[in-house]
């Protein structure tokens, strides 16, 4: 364990307290350079579907925690062969989630045209904009349960899935939910307290509480709130607030619905409540790896013992969104010369730094990002470079006959003293078959910072919500 630790995730921790929550003195870091290997790394960013991807997830409950498996969208409904569009699929979705961010939570109204000019022509439709998500987990819907793929979102507040009878339903892997055939749906009245707190509530319909929600990019559901008992492996948790979707719109690429992991009361995390303490964790497999899936645990167990911990900041603009504190960035050791007051929030509530499960590349403040590029250019001057970059990034490599390449390690310091170190899979991405590489960053075109899940692969990442921390490490996946 202590080998793999130190392949594939690294972490410091200077002194300070958290108070009844575990904590690490020193973890080992990657060194300030590290090598690339170019051919491997090709080689496990192929589309290979899940090995397990038709087995029944049996991980279950035990000692007040409750786990499923967690897989990229990629290895379970591949629409592609090869890498390039595969990379293209990905990016293309990628512009449009950060594009509706960007336009609620960046506070600048040149967002929209920002990414505009970063998205280019592809004929691959678009996932939800803030919804759709990139990883998948398998849950049991209704009594019987029925197994259904849905999309996990650190973004969102609603659980739904599309139920029967469908006026209107996109394509999906598993037979669409049927309420009639669950002993334990129950429709929430309109008098409920349960309806009250639905942010987008669509009104009633015979005396039943009914919800929509709507996307950035047009995609949306409605339909009708009920009571259901969801399954995470062996555990049952009963009387969970979902939306059953009569109307949706969007692409899921074989999802049933969405698996809202949100701050806010209508999460599956808020509903919770005192049963989890807000507590979950997940570590998002890396890309390349086929054999083995990534995982999402609920309920204070899932708390690891020697994680870095970060004090999670709130934002009552955007209670959904878990926002961290990013003091500076830093690149082959050093530590580029950027102001901390270029990732904090504004009064408003706006700017700041927000990890997000279904963004996939991290997105900084064109000052930030130019001043950490251009850092790391220099530290790779003997790198032959690609003229003009490749869609959304403009710091991309040839690598094509290099077997490893020297590249400098990539480090976020976060506000407190904790420094994440990434390994060189998590910045450095081919985009192709044939060699070229790419840093896996971008600007954002306004004052709000995005952690996406490339830059969190492979890292355990435990949410504290009573306690109010976000920690990194110490496993890995």
């Amino acid at each position: 364990m202590e080998v793999i630790l130190l392949l594939s995730v690294a972490l410091v921790m200077t002194s300070f307290g958290i108070s009844g929550t575990a904590m690490a003195s020193s973890i080992t870091t990657y060194p300030d350079f590290q090598q690339l290997h170019v051919k491997q790394t090709i080689a496990a960013a192929s589309t290979k579907l899940y090995k397990e991807e038709l087995k029944e997830d049996s991980s279950g409950s035990g000692g007040g925690r409750w786990k499923v498996k967690v897989v990229h969208r990629d290895k379970i409904f591949p629409q592609a062969s090869h890498n390039k569009s595969i990379f293209h699929a990905r990016i293309h979705r990628d512009v449009k989630r950060v594009d509706s961010l960007m336009r609620r939570l960046g506070g600048n109204s040149n967002d929209q045209v920002m990414n505009k000019k970063l998205d280019f022509g592809s004929e691959v439709v678009s996932g939800m904009a803030q919804g759709s998500g990139e990883y998948f987990v398998r849950i049991g819907v209704g009594s019987p349960a029925r197994s259904q793929y849905v999309v996990i979102d650190s973004g969102s507040d609603i659980v739904w899935v599309q139920c029967q009878p469908c006026s209107q339903c996109y394509h999906q892997s598993d037979p669409i939910f049927d309420p009639s055939r669950s002993a334990s749906y129950s429709g929430v009245s309109c008098t409920s307290t349960v309806c009250d707190r639905l942010q987008n509530s669509a009104g009633c319909h015979a005396g039943r509480c009914s919800y929509e929600a709507s996307y950035g990019d047009g995609s949306y559901t409605q339909g009708t709130l009920a009571f259901e008992t969801l399954t995470f492996g062996r555990a049952l948790i009963r009387n969970v607030a979902i939306g059953c979707g009569h109307m949706n719109r969007g692409m899921f690429v074989g999802a049933a619905g969405l698996l809202g992991i949100g701050g806010g009361p209508m999460s599956f995390v808020g509903q919770l409540g005192g049963q989890t303490g807000g507590a979950f964790s997940y570590c998002l497999v890396s890309r390349g790896d086929a054999s083995t899936a990534g995982t999402l645990e609920f309920g204070r167990a899932a708390m690891p013992v020697g994680a870095a911990w970060v004090p999670l900041i709130r934002n009552q603009r955007a209670p959904s969104f878990y926002y961290v504190g990013l003091a500076g960035l830093g690149v082959g050791g050093m530590r580029v010369p950027i102001s901390e007051d270029v990732f904090r929030q504004t009064e408003l509530g706006y700017g700041g730094v927000v990890m997000d499960t279904g963004t996939a590349v991290t997105r900084f403040p064109t000052l930030a990002y130019e001043a950490f590029r251009n850092t790391f250019v220099e530290q790779t001057a003997s790198l032959p470079r690609v003229s003009g970059g490749v869609s959304i990034f403009d710091t991309c490599y040839d690598l094509n006959g290099f077997v490893s390449v020297r590249v400098p390690t990539v480090s976020f310091y976060f506000t407190g003293g904790p420094i994440l170190t990434l390994p060189a899979r998590n910045f450095l991405i081919p985009v192709d078959d044939k060699g070229t590489f790419c840093l896996a960053f971008a600007p954002s075109g306004a004052g709000l910072s995005i952690i996406g899940n490339i830059q969190q692969e492979g890292i355990q990442i435990s949410f504290d919500g009573a306690n109010g921390f976000v920690g990194f490490g110490p496993n890995v996946c």
